[in-house]
């Protein structure tokens, strides 16, 4: 029997319930309590899920039941949420994108460290049974080094009410969708040394449509995201020997083609369990057994190059959160 990892979540909308739901696929993982700022969510969400309606952050982080935290909530409190949760000696996997800039991020990798508590952001795709096939198949067949990462993609019907257009809650694409193509770039290329960003503002001074060139050493990267278009969401990964189309939608791989210059052709299939969060969950659990404080495949590093993606972009398209 694995060790028990018990639960609390912060935030009672669509993300705390996707990761609530997808516990049951995790081994010795255990929904304990939750704490919204909407009572009456907050409600419905633990009747249904079965777990303790915290009243109060304070009563929620004080409890002796809980040993980690995942803050499912908006990305203009997760800086706010992850640092009460740390202080209170909790573990933490923070929702994407994990704050508002790197300079907010560094605070907390620093606040981590110094109580020795595990920090992840909860960014799917590298926990992926595709994904993590697909890395072991290129080391056994490479396609030579991977030097352009294509990623995209845009939702035609955001709703004028979602938070994605909201400037003060860190709305926009990038920071909802350009997220993952930038975490892409940087898990295939390294950091980036150069990054170009044009877009379109929506009247709420958010990006609703945005698209990034970076420079890295070792390639370059094309990715665009928006709110208000419609287009496919594939991946490529390309390298002088042959390149790898990650089917829609890339961010929960299920099916990646290889196309080798040699007309050499190779399909991978991995349907998932549960509904994809718990993947990364398990891995977290795992990590707290071992008695880690960053992740080997998501570390602090990465999260933190992701972040100075979207900060540069945000910049060059003149976005700007009031409390940023």
């Amino acid at each position: 029997m694995k060790q028990p990892v018990r639960w609390g979540i912060i935030g009672s909308g669509a993300a705390a319930r996707r990761f609530a739901a997808a516990l049951p696929f995790v081994p010795g993982a255990q929904l304990h309590a939750v704490w919204g700022r909407n009572a009456t969510t907050t409600a419905s969400f633990s009747a249904e899920y079965r777990s303790h309606p915290c009243k109060t952050l304070d009563e929620h982080l004080t409890t002796t039941d809980v040993d980690a935290i995942y803050i499912a909530t908006l990305p203009d409190t997760h800086a706010l949420y992850a640092e009460a949760a740390l202080h209170a000696g909790k573990h933490v996997l923070c929702e994407k994108p994990v704050t508002f800039d790197a300079p907010q991020l560094a605070h907390l990798l620093t606040l981590a460290r110094a109580q020795n508590l595990l920090f992840m952001e909860a960014m799917k795709p590298p926990f992926f049974p595709l994904y993590r096939r697909l890395r072991e198949h290129l080391e056994r067949q490479p396609i030579g080094p991977i030097r352009f990462v294509q990623a995209g993609n845009s939702i035609p019907d955001v709703p004028s009410d979602h938070p994605s257009w909201h400037l003060e809650s860190g709305g926009g694409s990038l920071m909802g969708i350009g997220v993952y193509h930038a975490f892409l770039a940087v898990d295939w290329l390294g950091p980036a040394t150069e990054v170009q960003a044009l877009g379109r503002l929506s009247g709420s001074g958010v990006d609703a449509f945005a698209t990034i060139q970076t420079r890295h050493a070792n390639g370059v990267a094309q990715m665009f995201c928006g709110l208000d278009l419609s287009t496919p969401s594939h991946a490529i990964l390309a390298g002088p020997g042959g390149h790898v189309t990650i089917h829609c939608p890339w961010w929960n791989p299920v099916h990646a083609t290889i196309r080798y210059t040699d007309g050499h052709i190779v399909e991978l299939n991995e349907p998932i369990e549960g509904n994809g969060f718990n993947y990364e969950t398990q891995h977290f659990c795992d990590l707290i057994r071992k008695g880690l404080d960053e992740s080997p495949i998501l570390t602090h590093e990465k999260s933190t190059q992701v972040m100075q993606i979207l900060d540069e972009a945000r910049a060059q398209l003149r976005v700007r959160f009031p409390s940023s």
